[in-house]
Parts: C-alpha cells; structure tokens; sequence
C-alpha cells in the first residue's frame, strides 16, 4: 500500500476532469495489463466522492465503462486468435476437436463467466480473451460485462465513498478477497484436469482387449 501512496496523492491533487480521466484509464487499463490496481483507484474514487472532490455516480459511471470497454478490447484480441486457430494452416497442429468442444460448451455456459467476471479478480483478463476465441456473441458479452462491471464498481465505489479516510481497510479485504477466488480457481482447475485425466484413464481402460 505504500508504495501506491504518491500515486493516490497525486491523483487527490488532480483537478475534477483529470482525476475521472485517470479513473477511467486505469479500470480500462487493469483489463489489459492486470497487475495495474484497478479496484483500488476505483475505491479511492468512491473516497474523493465522498469528501466532495468528485462526483458519486459519475465515479460509477466512468469505472463501469472503462472496465466493460477494457474488457471487450480483450475480447477482440481473443476473437482474432481463435480464428486464426480454426482458419490458418500454422494452428493445425492443435487439437481442433478439443478447441471446438470448448467452444460449444462456452457458447453454452459462458456468459454466466461473463456476468461474474468482475468479481473474479486476477481472471479477468483471461475470461475476456477466452470468451473472445470461442467467438460468443458479441452483444451479449457486452451486455453482460457491463452489468458485471457496472454492479462490482458500484459496490466497491460506494463502500469507499462510505468508509471516507479508512477506504484503505476496503483495498486491504479486496487483496485477501482475489487471494482467495485465485486460490479456489487454481484448486478447481486443478480438481477438474485429475477428473478428465480419470475418465480417460478408465475409457482407455474400457477400450483394451478383453476388458
């Protein structure tokens, strides 16, 4: 926390205009880069808002709207190499018909991880870009990571907005927060490539002479 404290501090000097520009550069920005702070510029906004120096809702908006925008720029790129995987003879050597179940199974559940993708810190990013390959649809995944962004920002906007001077304590939960769904990811990733790897243990035994 420490080391982000000039960067607060200068953004507290900002004049209005600047300071809702950096907002919104940075939770379009978190999207593209991930280590960037995105949430605590946004929670540190909700502060500004509440001693005066920025507007509630307008905080809201333009984090709602540089992160849902961040997010479909993730999307493109997404969308661009997987098609280019399915089209260009470069990609042949990549299992297609595994490529092609993925897809039809994120066309299926996927805009699920989407309308949660949000308060899936450290995901982000790679849900956007694996959205985007299986080529879902794009209005729908606008839609709803725009809802995603609008009801997270929303909430975390208004808990610094209500803390005022602790807002801090807000960014302290949020890192223990994405520790833990980072943690339940990787542990359900994991849980679930030993489940694949069973079944297929078991169907090649299945397959064997005499089985």
């Amino acid at each position: 926390m420490d080391w982000f404290t000039g960067f607060f501090d200068w953004m507290a000097a900002l004049p209005p205009v600047w300071a809702y520009l950096t907002l919104f550069a940075v939770a379009y920005g978190e999207n593209i880069v991930p280590p960037i702070p995105g949430d605590m510029v946004v929670v540190f906004g909700g502060y500004l808002a509440g001693i005066g120096k920025l507007n509630l809702l307008a905080c809201i908006g333009l984090s709602t709207v540089g992160g849902a925008i961040g997010f479909m720029t993730m999307y493109a790129v997404g969308y661009r190499v997987g098609k280019a995987v399915t089209t260009s003879d470069r990609y042949s050597w990549l299992p297609q018909n595994g490529f092609e179940k993925a897809r039809r199974w994120m066309n299926r559940y996927g805009y699920g991880v989407v309308a949660a993708n949000r308060f899936l810190s450290g995901a982000r990013s790679v849900i956007s870009l694996t959205v985007g390959m299986a080529e879902m649809s794009l209005w729908k995944t606008a839609w709803w990571s725009t809802v995603s962004s609008a009801v997270w920002c929303a909430l975390i906007t208004y808990a610094g907005f209500t803390v005022g001077e602790n807002w801090e304590i807000i960014a302290v939960y949020l890192r223990a927060y994405g520790r833990i769904v980072i943690g339940v990811l990787l542990f359900g990733g994991l849980a679930y490539v030993l489940y694949r790897y069973r079944d297929r243990i078991f169907e090649e035994d299945d397959a064997r002479p005499g089985a």
